[in-house]
C-alpha cells in the first residue's frame, strides 16, 4: 500500500466531465485506467488511447473537444510545444489540457504554463497525484477545502453502529475542537435525536424526499445545533412513507454538506441497497463496527474485502470491535478476530451496560458520563486517526463540559 494514503488531505470528487487521453506507452495508458475507476472519478467519463500529441490533434480537427485532454509526452518533448500550438488551433473554450512528461525541466514546464497548460506531470504518475490533479482543476484558487465523511456501519444489527457513530462525531467535534455534523441516515428508525437529547421539527427527510428545493441553505435550517463544534442532521424515525432511496438519492445532499463543514459522520443503517453500498464506497473513511461473535466476524469481512476490493487508492475500512466481555456469552477473542479479518483492530472496546445505558437514557455521550475513562479515550484516539489530528490540550473549561452539559440540560 502506498505511503500516500496517510495523506490526511481530501480530494474532492470529480464533477460530471469528459476526460480524454492520448499516451505513448502502456503504464501511462495503464496508470490512467486505474484512475479511471477511482470512487473519486465515478461521475467521469475517460477514455484513454495511444498516439500521444499527434493523435490528439488529428481527433480535433474536425472535432470539439472534451473538457480535459491528458497528452503524454515521452518520445520528443520538445516537440510537444509545436502540437500544443497547434492544438489551440481547435480546443474550444474552457477545455484544460494536463501533459504527463518524462523529464523534470523547468524551462520546459515554464513553456507549457506560458501557453495555458493546467498542469505538467512527471511521470510515472501516481494514481493519486493523477486524480489530485484532475479534481484541482475544477475547484478554484480560493476555493474551501472540501469535508471529509466518516461512513460509520455496523457488521450486523445490534452491535452498536450507531452508538459508535454518535460518539465519535462528538470526539471529532469536541475532543478535537474539529466542526462536525453526524448525518443519520436510518431515516425510519434513527437515534441519533434520541442520543443528543434532540428533537428538531425538521431534519434530513426533508433534504432527502425534496431534491428540488435542495441548496445550501434549506441544508443549514435543517441542522440542529448540538454545541459549538458539533451539528446534527437527525432522521425523523416516523414510518409515514417508506425509504426506498434511490442509488444516488443522497449524493446531492452529501455535496453541500462537503461544502459547508470539514467533517461529516454517516450513521449507516445495517442494509444492503444501492444506495448503502455507494455511501460506503464513496466515503473518504469507513468504521465498520462488529461484535466479538461469529456472523459479525463473517459480515465485517465481507464488508471488508469489499470495500478494499473497490477502494484500491484508499485506506483500508477501520474496523472496531464493540460488547467484548459480555457476561456468559462465549466469545472470539480480539486477536483471533483481527487475525481472522487480516487486519489490526482499530479499537477494542469494552462490554459496559450500566454506562452505555447511563448515557443513552439520559441523552449524552460516554465523554459527558465519564470523561476521563477509557472509553472515551478511545474515541479520541480513533478520532485522531481517523482526522490526523491529535487531541488538543485540556482545559479547565474542557474538563467541565459535563457538568455544565447537565446543567443546561436540566434547564431547558
Amino acid at each position: 500500500m502506498s505511503d500516500r494514503l496517510d495523506d490526511h488531505r481530501v480530494i474532492a470528487p470529480v464533477p460530471r466531465v469528459t476526460i480524454q487521453a492520448f499516451c505513448e506507452i502502456a503504464s501511462v495508458a495503464e496508470t490512467i485506467e486505474a484512475a479511471s475507476s477511482d470512487r473519486r472519478m465515478q461521475k467521469a467519463h475517460i477514455k484513454v488511447q495511444m498516439g500521444g500529441a499527434p493523435a490528439a490533434v488529428e481527433a480535433y480537427r474536425n472535432a470539439p473537444t472534451p473538457n480535459v485532454i491528458l497528452i503524454e509526452a515521452e518520445k520528443d518533448e520538445r516537440a510537444i510545444l509545436g502540437y500544443l500550438d497547434t492544438l489551440a488551433e481547435f480546443c474550444d473554450a474552457g477545455t484544460k489540457v494536463i501533459v504527463i512528461g518524462h523529464i523534470n525541466d523547468v524551462v520546459l514546464y515554464r513553456e507549457l504554463i506560458r501557453r495555458g497548460i493546467s498542469e505538467y506531470l512527471i511521470a510515472p504518475v501516481d494514481v493519486l497525484d493523477l486524480v489530485r490533479a484532475i479534481s484541482d482543476l475544477f475547484s478554484g484558487p480560493d476555493a474551501k477545502p472540501i469535508g471529509r465523511t466518516i461512513a460509520v456501519v455496523g457488521a450486523k444489527g445490534g452491535v452498536g453502529a450507531s452508538t459508535m457513530a454518535h460518539n465519535l462525531a462528538w470526539a471529532v467535534a469536541r475532543g478535537l475542537g474539529t466542526p462536525t455534523t453526524l448525518a443519520d441516515l436510518d431515516i425510519a428508525f434513527g437515534t441519533a435525536g434520541l442520543d443528543f437529547n434532540q428533537d428538531p421539527p425538521q431534519g434530513i427527510a426533508e433534504a432527502v424526499f425534496a431534491p428540488d428545493r435542495l441548496d445550501d441553505n434549506l441544508v443549514d435550517r435543517l441542522l440542529s445545533k448540538c454545541s459549538d463544534n458539533l451539528s446534527l442532521l437527525a432522521a425523523p424515525a416516523v414510518l409515514d412513507r417508506t425509504t426506498d432511496l434511490t442509488e444516488t438519492a443522497l449524493d446531492g445532499l452529501i455535496d453541500i454538506l462537503r461544502r459547508m463543514i470539514p467533517n461529516i459522520v454517516l450513521d449507516v443503517p445495517h442494509a444492503w441497497t444501492a444506495w448503502v453500498r455507494r455511501m460506503l464506497i464513496s466515503a473518504d473513511e469507513i468504521v465498520i463496527v462488529a461484535a466479538p461473535e461469529l456472523a459479525s466476524l463473517r459480515n465485517a469481512k465481507s464488508l471488508f474485502e469489499l470495500l478494499k476490493q473497490n477502494r484500491p487508492n484508499d485506506r483500508t475500512p477501520k474496523v472496531l470491535l464493540n460488547q467484548v466481555g459480555m457476561p456468559k456469552r462465549p466469545e472470539i477473542a480480539a486477536a483471533e478476530f483481527g487475525k481472522a479479518l487480516g487486519a489490526e483492530l482499530a479499537a477494542v472496546l469494552p462490554f459496559d451496560a450500566q454506562l452505555f445505558g447511563t448515557a443513552a437514557n439520559n441523552g449524552q455521550m460516554i465523554a459527558e458520563v465519564q470523561p476521563s475513562g477509557k472509553i472515551a479515550e478511545a474515541f479520541i484516539d480513533l478520532a485522531g486517526s481517523i482526522t490526523g489530528r491529535a487531541e488538543p490540550k485540556r482545559s479547565r473549561a474542557t474538563l467541565l463540559d459535563p457538568i455544565l452539559s447537565l446543567v443546561r440540560r436540566k434547564a431547558s
